[in-house]
């Protein structure tokens, strides 16, 4: 997962103010009771090479049943050919049969971290300079805490909601073609996370480069309504080879090659849905630059080019536009004395909500114009990204809440460029946001990087902010 584009800061930096602070320390009972359960959860290893998400899930059942919440109520979930891929869904239930119920959903696992690359122990969670160190303590666990944390105060504290609240943590968020716990639960388990909408990652705050503790701006929340699907591509050239000191031109080498020049030459048309239209307006408006006055002339006309030209300028603002591939891995030959027989390469593409892997298939292949090269996708039946609506009463206690917490900081729908598993609850028909209230700094805090980070006054408001949202759908 990537989160809010960098674009963003260039657009409203102009107007950075500071977050409403709170002391770091000493902490608040309830705070100290968080990061021990925080702490835990990063400490505990959940890479898909050596981990287990199921033990993740396994030790916050624990939590939350000793803090009151039923076994009825607690679901652990895997499948016997990933018994370390395992993960929790918790219904905590509403007075109200009216009202759908609300899910919260965040995924476990996290990518792989090589301890001799990091200058701390990746498991082991430190707190230096105003920031946790390790491992997924942005990317996700940050957001699995505090929903995990806050179902448990909700019991202790016997929180009687209109709304039932569900909770959803999975894993295989983060690897790609590897059994996913929310695709899974969307497919196997509907009911069990059936919602009238659901919360995620995908939104959130960025600072100016400085943590807010320290003096740092706030210049930024956003809310993600949207997202792009992931699909990789496998393209093949295969020949019969031969000896090297009897050259042909069919290469397989040259081949790819030309293929993928192609590839990058592969411009998708420009597309807007509601989100992407309100961001550029938006947020052009606020820039009031040549960039903003293109972004606002664009969305108004997306048939302006000389608007595209120089709005495309900018990558981020490039991909929120259109389908997007590229070539990310190659492979190819045998010998150093030998003509390739067979090379692969990969193509990633990002693709706007609504288009199917399917077609953006056949638009590699007639960028390609040859038959020798063969266009396979990695993944079959993969989800078709859909945007859900910009619905007044889910966005607006967002706006609301973030004026109370960030106050003059401006707040903005987005569409993410990158993915999360709300693409497996919208094709399941539930809603899903990215919420603002947590913030990175312009360099996303080394997510899936190296030393990965989290600013601490970040989460424990990011925290408060998210139990007041939560509340104020289900009060």
């Amino acid at each position: 997962m990537l989160k809010t584009a960098a674009a963003v800061i260039a657009i409203v930096s102009a107007q950075a103010v500071s977050a409403q602070a709170q002391p770091a320390a000493p902490l608040r009972p309830d705070q100290a009771a968080f990061r021990a359960l925080y702490k835990e959860l990063v400490e505990t290893n959940t890479e898909v090479t050596d981990g287990s998400c199921t033990q993740a899930a396994q030790q916050l059942a624990t939590r939350l049943r000793a803090a009151g919440i039923p076994d009825s109520q607690v679901t652990l979930f895997s499948v016997p050919e990933h018994p370390k891929d395992g993960g929790i869904v918790v219904v905590y239930p509403g007075s109200s049969a009216a009202l759908k119920p609300l899910l919260l959903l965040a995924h476990i696992d996290v990518v792989v971290a090589k301890r001799s690359d990091w200058t701390r122990d990746p498991f082991t969670l430190f707190e230096e300079n105003g920031y946790f160190y390790g491992r997924g303590t942005f990317d996700d666990k940050a957001q699995a805490a505090i929903w995990a944390d806050m179902l448990a105060r909700f019991s202790r504290e016997h929180y009687k909601p209109r709304r039932t609240i569900k909770m959803a943590l999975t894993c295989g968020e983060e690897t790609a073609g590897a059994f996913n716990g929310a695709q899974w639960l969307a497919k196997n388990r509907r009911q069990l996370i059936d919602a009238g909408f659901a919360l995620n990652e995908g939104g959130g705050g960025q600072t100016n480069g400085k943590a807010v503790a320290n003096g740092g701006k706030l210049v930024v929340q956003t809310i993600e309504v949207g997202e792009k699907a992931y699909q990789d591509f496998t393209l093949t050239v295969t020949n019969p080879g031969g000896h090297s000191s009897q050259p042909v031109r069919k290469n397989a080498i040259y081949e790819m090659g030309d293929a993928l020049a192609r590839v990058r030459d592969l411009e998708f048309p420009v597309e807007f849905n509601d989100t992407t239209r309100t961001f550029f307006t938006e947020a052009g408006k606020a820039r009031n630059d040549p960039v903003g006055r293109a972004m606002v002339a664009l969305a108004a006309n997306p048939a302006d080019k000389q608007a595209e030209a120089v709005v495309d300028a900018d990558k981020d603002l490039h991909s929120m536009l259109r389908t997007t591939c590229v070539a990310t891995m190659i492979d190819g030959g045998h010998a150093l004395n030998a003509l390739p027989q067979k090379v692969t390469a990969n193509v990633n593409c990002r693709m706007f909500p609504g288009r199917t892997s399917e077609e953006t298939r056949q638009a590699i292949v007639a960028a390609i114009g040859n038959p020798d090269v063969s266009v396979v996708p990695r993944v079959v039946g993969k989800a078709i990204a859909k945007a859900p609506p910009l619905d007044p009463a889910v966005i607006g206690p967002m706006k609301q809440l973030s004026a109370r917490y960030f106050p003059g900081v401006p707040i903005l729908p987005t569409m993410l460029t990158a993915a999360t598993d709300g693409v497996y609850m919208e094709a399941a028909g539930i809603p899903t946001y990215g919420v603002p209230g947590l913030w990175s700094d312009p360099d996303l805090n080394g997510i899936h990087g190296l030393n990965e980070r989290m600013e601490v006054l970040s989460l424990y408001t990011g925290r408060d902010y998210l139990t007041d949202l939560v509340k104020a759908y289900t009060k």
